[in-house]
């Protein structure tokens, strides 16, 4: 090899090294915790989580190539949330994503530092894991599951459908500050249209039948079903038991309608586990999550806002 080729050899190398090394920079694995407030084998979480896996794919990033994915299901149960938030924190990873409140609120519990995007929460603020919707001002933003005038709309379509009723079930998560929160929100609503509005706790599936069945001994009465995921876990037995006692209910998720439901009204939560990739992404690129406002829920409405079985 002739001297000025040698050189010419070493001089386009010195170049194309710092490219090299800055290209695996980009690569390196990152590091994505999930807690999801669903049991493992529950349709709707894993279409949740697919759609979340979609829009990261969409970002560049590719499982087992520059990220790796470490996934808890805790079934919306404080204690598997605080026992799975602790087994994450421990795997240290770059950033966690965490599905409802009890998920989130367990992870601050342990760490305020890491950088956490939620989903499914119905008042972060009100919950204490933001500062506020537009300046989040800790360690975790995202997406909330509704506004609280979905409450009055819930209770408008029930009357829709059923103009005679008067008296109302609302069931919910009690151990959920959220679930709490929005009975208030639905009860200042049912005062305008004369409706009385009582709570159905969600605790165990006996519990939940007999509390439907003691309600539907007087007449005029309607539930609501809030999209939780407490309910989801106990949709069928909910359905059944609401089929069987002929009360007109309307429910937050639509996968109630599939399942047999009469009507729904809500987000589109599968499309917002895409959404919220993006801002895993942002932040995963140096972007800080106090920075990040929370997600408008009415972006993800439904299409059709209103699902009816037919």
């Amino acid at each position: 090899m002739r001297r000025r080729d040698f050189i010419s050899l070493v001089g386009s190398s010195a170049v194309a090294w710092p490219l090299a090394a800055s290209a695996q920079q980009r690569e390196r694995m990152r590091s994505i915790g999930v807690l999801m407030n669903r049991a493992a084998d529950n349709p709707e979480g894993q279409d949740r989580l697919a759609a979340f896996q979609q829009g990261l794919q969409e970002a560049g990033w590719s499982v087992g190539r520059n990220v790796r994915i470490d996934t808890r299901w805790s079934e919306d149960n404080a204690d598997l949330s605080a026992k799975y938030a602790a087994e994450l924190v421990a795997l240290a990873p770059d950033i966690i994503l965490a599905s409802g409140t009890l998920a989130v609120m367990a992870l601050q519990h342990i760490n305020r530092t890491l950088p956490i995007v939620f989903a499914s929460v119905a008042d972060p603020v009100g919950a204490g894991i933001v500062d506020s919707l537009a300046h989040p001002g800790g360690n975790a933003t995202g997406f909330m599951i509704y506004e609280y005038s979905l409450g009055a709309k819930w209770l408008e379509f029930l009357k829709q459908i059923a103009p005679s009723v008067t008296r109302v079930a609302v069931v919910r998560n009690a151990a959920n500050p959220a679930g709490i929160a929005q009975f208030s929100t639905i009860q200042n609503a049912a005062q305008s249209l004369g409706v009385e509005v009582s709570p159905v706790n969600v605790r165990a599936p006996d519990q939940i039948e007999r509390d439907i069945a003691a309600f539907a001994r007087s007449p005029n009465g309607g539930l609501i079903v809030m999209q939780s995921a407490s309910a989801t876990i106990y949709d069928a037995l909910i359905i059944a038991v609401v089929a069987r006692y002929k009360l007109p209910a309307v429910y937050g998720a639509r996968y109630d309608v599939a399942g047999g439901g009469l009507i729904s009204y809500g987000v589109d939560i599968v499309d917002q586990f895409r959404q919220v990739a993006a801002y895993v992404d942002r932040i995963l690129k140096g972007k800080n999550p106090a920075d990040l406002p929370v997600g408008d829920p009415r972006r993800s409405l439904y299409p059709a806002a209103c699902l009816v079985r037919r």
